[in-house]
């Protein structure tokens, strides 16, 4: 099983004439996403790949039917606009592809989401994939390279980088451990669904058995899985990396959330509370995989 995709979630996408739009939505489709068409203003009655686009939000699913998932490809100050639309037309999930995207913009985006039941992943997000399944975004480059790279299985995958999102799916499947779900939850200080809420829905989901984190300093993402864990909401085992240990206070670490403001958010403060409350916290990143099997054998 997966979280948030599969085979049969049907998706548009938003901003789909553009290059970065018709370059991912091949990718999309390549895979095996149920991709039905896209939005693009100005731009209906066209076609990309043969998928009819829209003027609107509404008129796509007016004319293809219940939508679940919109993947947004537009400019930065364009995305709180195309993420509203795709709320108001009753689309219950969002994959916000850009990056620089204004963070008022994406407080808007959070409270409209919370006031309609509906979720977002992003801003700045590679976005996600199930094996063998689904891929929403640009995860994996082209669909050749997906499909060899990532296995499906029952380990679910959570980061904050992009880069290493992608790398720590391959080395896992590399040593033989299958994926249920990875999902890179995007590198922003706000994001629709950061750690805490990705780990929540492993833990429901019946066939992800193990959970991979790979966190950073900054923010309290890291801090709240912990608190999960302790207070026994997250069962499931959990392994953890933290990137940034050198990093210095008011150091910017690779991504825009990934700074240490005042005693917030450091490297020590997160692997001791990941630690005290049972976390598999490997201070290496090529431990991971070695310890995620070591867990699996456990578990079998």
């Amino acid at each position: 099983m997966s979280i948030l995709i599969d085979q049969h979630k049907k998706v548009i996408v938003q901003g789909i004439t553009g290059r970065e739009g018709m370059t991912r939505t091949r990718l999309m489709l390549d895979y095996g996403t149920q991709v039905l068409g896209g939005v693009t203003p100005g731009r209906g009655g066209q076609e990309v790949y043969g998928l009819p686009v829209f003027d609107t939000v509404q008129e796509a699913v007016d004319q293809l039917g219940n939508i679940d998932v919109s993947v947004i490809f537009v400019p930065a100050p364009l995305v709180k606009d195309a993420t509203l639309e795709a709320f108001d037309a009753g689309i219950m999930l969002a994959v916000l592809v850009p990056d620089r995207v204004p963070i008022y913009d994406v407080l808007e985006v959070h409270y409209y989401a919370q006031e309609r039941g509906a979720s977002f992943v992003g801003p700045n997000t590679l976005g996600l994939l199930s094996p063998g399944k689904a891929v929403l975004g640009m995860m994996g480059g082209h669909a050749k390279s997906a499909q060899a790279w990532f296995k499906p299985g029952n380990v679910g995958v959570t980061s904050r980088s992009g880069g290493m999102t992608s790398s720590l799916a391959y080395y896992l499947s590399q040593a033989g451990i299958g994926l249920s779900t990875i999902i890179h939850v995007g590198g922003d200080a706000l994001v629709g669904l950061p750690h805490p809420e990705v780990v929540k829905r492993f833990q429901e989901d019946p066939e992800t058995d193990v959970i991979v984190m790979f966190g950073e300093i900054g923010t309290s993402q890291e801090e709240k899985v912990a608190e999960l864990i302790a207070s026994g909401r997250v069962t499931k085992p959990l392994v953890a990396y933290i990137g940034g240990r050198a990093a210095q206070k008011g150091t910017r670490f690779s991504h825009a959330g990934a700074i240490i403001e005042g005693n917030r958010g450091t490297y020590e403060g997160k692997v001791k509370l990941l630690q005290e409350a049972g976390a598999h916290v490997v201070e290496e990143f090529q431990e991971i995989p070695k310890v995620t099997l070591k867990i699996l054998e456990n578990l079998s």
